[in-house]
């Protein structure tokens, strides 16, 4: 699936530091005074470059690691859902078997949500590392830890808190705090890097679970973030109509109407400390590589695979097929290796896609894949050659109608009412309203808009509405904005609607000189038949 010309001699180290679900706006040297990110905010103010324009091209994870790991949009081969990963005996890529097949050792920790679990991962990585030996020895301490296993947080089944995914201060500490998936992996992570002597370069994949809701943190982490800088969340619409049916569907479910401020600025600040924790497992990550000796020839990238409500719009969570700029804003920082001509370290403001994650990977390593990405790379950006990168993002998602093997069924336990994604998931698996009508975003520095199949679109004016509650579709101030948005979403469905496979077929079964010998013995049969 993809080829080099040359071999791996010189080929710089590859760090992918992907946390799930971690909002745009929640890094500290990009303005936001509550947010406690130091190593972020060192690396972006010394020797890495955060693009902070940055759209993911799904608001759910799977669809969005499909995409950032082959340069796809999910319409390209239909990664819409949680429920359909990437088939390499579909002829479908996967920049992780196309790094190892190219030289690269592949170190694998944390979630999947990328490949089918059938699979298994040789094929992918060389070592996917599983923390057994940590998990089995502190068994009782990762149930202790767990947000999925125990505990009366959720409150009655009836209660408003029962869905709200708000878990708060953990009555964790010492080695229970320790005995946390993000901790184990990224421990385990620095510890590789220590031991490491392979001939290889690295490439190391942290697909981490942080800071994905159930909201919850222990202490010291907890009490850090100061709740008076937390910016004000978005109020929920006056006039649910104007925004898309799943929104209200789920706020009737979700049924947090009644929390107070106080009550949100608290679920904001674990959001909050969720990521502080994370950036220092990064700082744990930067500091193993410096020891080791790899930091200066490495590359590292830092990102998500999309946002989170956390209260904005009287929401919790995230759903699969509206694109405020909470879910698809996703922080991107790249730090380049010490040699490379970085032309100015600290914030770049260029609007950048996931997709273009991909296709910069391909340029630094001399990869030249066997199919069609459409990704923009980033080099350019990072070594000042140009300013701007793109002059619209995209992001599309969810489903027809009758699309039942989209709908995600699986999902729900055998008592569906239990599981906290209940209110999401209980919309997406009927038919009964357009709550998942497919849709498709187009973005700019100014305007947004949604074309939606089966309810009303959408279209903001960011500059005058940046929380997006005005929907002014229908404002015929507007009309030629919303046209020249359509035409760019056209020319983006035509330049990305497929990709023409790579290795031929041969149209003709009989090789060339034996099918000119049939051909001559059928002309001269022809021949004698004319004669007689």
């Amino acid at each position: 699936m993809g080829t080099r010309s040359d071999d791996n001699a010189g080929l710089p180290h590859i760090i992918i530091f992907n946390p799930d679900q971690w909002r745009g706006d929640v890094l500290g040297h990009a303005g936001n005074a509550a947010a406690i990110t130091p190593t972020l905010d060192r690396l972006a103010a010394s020797e890495a470059a955060s693009f902070t324009s940055t759209y993911c091209q799904n608001p759910v994870c799977t669809p969005s690691r499909c995409s950032f790991m082959t340069g796809w949009y999910p319409h390209t081969r239909g990664h819409r859902t949680m429920h359909h990963m990437l088939h390499p005996e579909r002829g479908e890529p996967n920049l992780l078997k196309i790094l190892k097949d190219s030289g690269y050792f592949v170190f694998w920790a944390g979630k999947n949500d990328l490949v089918p679990g059938q699979h298994g991962s040789k094929a992918y990585c060389n070592v996917y590392y599983v923390p057994l030996r940590k998990m089995l020895k502190n068994l009782k301490l990762v149930k202790q830890r767990s947000l999925h296993l125990g505990g009366d947080w959720r409150g009655p089944p009836d209660g408003d808190n029962y869905y709200s995914f708000f878990a708060g201060k953990l009555d964790v500490a010492g080695e229970a705090a320790r005995a946390d998936y993000d901790v184990m992996m990224v421990e385990g992570a620095a510890e590789f890097i220590e031991k490491y002597r392979g001939g290889k370069p690295l490439c190391m994949y942290l697909p981490l679970s942080s800071p994905h809701p159930p909201y919850g943190i222990e202490e010291p982490w907890f009490s850090m973030i100061d709740r008076a800088k937390i910016p004000p969340r978005i109020p929920s619409p006056r006039d649910w109509d104007t925004k898309p049916s799943i929104l209200k569907g789920i706020a009737d479910r979700q049924r947090l109407q009644g929390w107070s401020e106080d009550r949100w600025r608290e679920l904001q600040a674990t959001y909050y400390a969720m990521c502080a924790r994370t950036d220092d497992q990064l700082n744990t990550l930067v500091s193993a590589l410096k020891k080791r000796g790899f930091y200066d020839n490495a590359w590292l990238f830092f990102f998500s695979d999309h946002g989170d409500f956390t209260g904005d719009y009287g929401l919790v969570e995230k759903t699969q097929n509206t694109f405020e700029d909470c879910l698809i804003h996703v922080p991107f920082l790249v730090k380049p290796p010490k040699a490379f001509p970085l032309k100015k370290p600290g914030i770049n403001n260029a609007l950048v896609e996931l997709v273009d994650f991909p296709a910069t990977i391909y340029e630094i390593t001399g990869i030249k894949p066997r199919y069609t990405y459409f990704g923009k790379s980033l080099l350019p950006l990072l070594r000042g050659e140009r300013d701007a990168n793109r002059d619209a993002v995209f992001c599309e998602g969810w489903r027809l109608y009758g699309e039942e093997q989209t709908m995600e069924k699986q999902s729900l336990r055998r008592d569906p009412t239990a599981d906290m994604y209940y209110p999401r998931i209980s919309l997406q698996t009927t038919d009964a309203g357009p709550y998942h009508t497919k849709a498709a975003a187009c973005r700019t520095r100014h305007y947004k808009y949604t074309l939606r199949l089966y309810e009303r679109s959408e279209f903001y004016d960011l500059a005058e509405d940046p929380t997006e509650l005005h929907n002014a579709i229908d404002d015929p101030r507007y009309a030629q904005v919303i046209q020249d948005l359509k035409d760019k979403m056209l020319r983006w469905y035509m330049e990305t609607a497929d990709e023409v496979p790579w290795d031929e077929d041969s149209r003709h079964v009989l090789n060339i000189p034996f099918g000119q010998r049939v051909i001559q013995r059928i002309e001269r049969g022809n021949a004698k038949k004319t004669r007689k």
